[in-house]
């Protein structure tokens, strides 16, 4: 089985008020979204995918990694999401396993215990809180929400039955604000 990771980073970051797009923002002296990034190059599944939309990070992202452009990124994250799965499916991924571009505290670790894990929707926990990463099975991805700001979150909730947790090491850390980055570094 082949397993893509997938980094959504096409938001507009909209809560997080500062000049500059907060997957640029300095965060421990490099831009915040290459902290997730790298944690999912780190995990060595057999692909990373970085879906971008309303800020271009080509310039900032390792060359190793396949960006992947959402036109319709305003759209909501779910939109994200299916752009992800449908390039995933095009070519030849059995599987994926999704985390987010503001996520700075989540390791390889984590994507490696989800993306190991049996089952159809496996989600990582930390400290007994289900957060990102989340493998989805190619098996489920017609059950994901084709729109909304919500991707694997309202189809974890709708499957319970098919939801495997996993306890990971690493913070759940989701900056959406200048206060949550200053926290953070």
């Amino acid at each position: 089985m082949t397993i893509a990771a997938v980094i959504l980073a096409a938001g507009a970051g909209s809560r997080f008020e500062a000049n500059t797009h907060k997957l640029l923002a300095p965060a421990k002296g490099r831009p915040l979204v290459c902290w997730a990034v790298e944690a999912a190059v780190e995990a060595g599944l057999d692909e990373t995918i970085v879906v971008t939309g309303a800020v271009d990070l080509i310039d900032i992202l390792p060359t190793d990694v396949t960006v992947v452009h959402n036109e319709d990124w305003a759209k909501g994250q779910a939109i994200s999401l299916q752009v992800a799965l449908r390039y995933a499916g095009m070519v030849g991924h059995e599987a994926v396993v999704v985390g987010l571009g503001d996520m700075p505290a989540v390791p390889a670790s984590a994507w490696r215990a989800v993306a190991e894990a049996e089952g159809d929707i496996v989600t990582a926990t930390f400290d007994g809180r289900r957060s990102p990463p989340v493998k989805l099975d190619g098996a489920v991805w017609p059950l994901v929400p084709m729109g909304g700001d919500e991707g694997a979150r309202s189809l974890l909730r709708s499957r319970p039955d098919l939801v495997v947790e996993v306890s990971c090491d690493g913070e759940p850390l989701d900056l959406d604000t200048v206060e949550d980055l200053r926290q953070w570094s």
